[in-house]
């Protein structure tokens, strides 16, 4: 019986400039069943000049099947329209299509934000 773990697809979430922002989504979807164990908090690169690293600024989400993405996007969704500051973030695929998301404090449209990320969401788990 091969044992071996099956490569599973990536969904990275970054926020430019906001690491505070970045750890508290990533709590909040910690939270999440389907998601345990399935999150990392990691650098984008690694440090120059004797550094031990970057700052961990992406959440990696291995999709695998299951639902995953109906959680994430759930709980994505929910975080948002919670936030009580303005976020920027970026959700890319597996595939390299990245959704690029704004949420002002005064003008969110999470539906149609959650939309397109469940758009890139979708996409892996159904290869």
């Amino acid at each position: 019986m091969d044992t071996t773990p099956q490569a599973e697809p990536l969904l990275q979430i970054t926020m430019a400039d906001d690491p505070d922002a970045l750890q508290s989504l990533y709590d909040w979807l910690r939270l999440e069943d389907e998601l345990r164990g399935r999150l990392r908090l990691t650098s984008s690169s690694a440090g120059t000049g004797g550094e031990m690293g970057g700052l961990l600024d992406v959440i990696t989400i291995a999709m695998g099947s299951g639902g995953a993405g109906a959680v994430l996007s759930g709980s994505l969704s929910t975080w948002l329209a919670n936030r009580h500051s303005d976020v920027k973030l970026t959700v890319k695929g597996a595939d390299d299509r990245t959704v690029e998301v704004e949420a002002r404090l005064r003008q969110k449209d999470v539906p149609r934000l959650i939309r397109e990320i469940r758009e890139l969401v979708d996409r892996p788990e159904q290869q």
